[in-house]
């Protein structure tokens, strides 16, 4: 039980903190700003995106991340293997 709590806790301050964003506008752009930016991107482009800036904002915490996203932690390695394999630089867990 407590363990769910702490991961809405991050979630709902994750949550605020992308939607209110006062200091930092550019973490939270409007969707007018957003969906062309998506436009010609192809599903595995966003995804991989999404998926690496949720590992930055979790301090690349996969567990953490996969909750985010709502991915299995093993999906979530699998992804993270091949975004390696293609070279991609992948957030290391910070503590």
């Amino acid at each position: 039980m407590a363990q769910d709590s702490y991961v809405q806790s991050c979630d709902q301050s994750f949550a605020e903190s992308v939607i209110s964003a006062p200091d930092h506008p550019a973490l939270a752009p409007a969707a007018d700003e957003i969906i062309p930016l998506l436009i010609g991107s192809t599903i595995d482009h966003v995804e991989r995106e999404l998926v690496l800036h949720t590992l930055v904002r979790c301090n690349g915490n996969r567990t953490r991340a996969a909750r985010m996203l709502g991915l299995s932690i093993r999906t979530l390695r699998n992804k993270i293997r091949l975004y390696t394999a293609d070279g991609i630089d992948v957030p290391a867990h910070c503590d």
